[in-house]
């Protein structure tokens, strides 16, 4: 995330909590840890900006500001 910022790539966080975590779904009286997968895909995804507008050259932007990362 902070390379995606420092090269003003957007990102969001769309799931921060798991669905079983928000209170809407409380009823189902699940807990952390009940979901191990899900709390790990909220605590590490992240989306990345894709849209019909988006050029070749924008992509490899993207792809480049990942893969300096690794």
């Amino acid at each position: 995330m902070t390379s995606l910022k420092a090269h003003r790539v957007g990102y969001e966080v769309y799931y921060p909590v798991p669905l079983h975590l928000q209170e809407c779904f409380s009823y189902l009286g699940l807990r952390a840890g009940d979901l191990p997968a899900s709390e790990c895909a909220a605590a590490e995804t992240l989306a990345l900006p894709v849209y019909p507008e988006m050029t070749e050259d924008m992509q490899m932007v993207v792809v480049e500001v990942i893969t300096s990362g690794l």
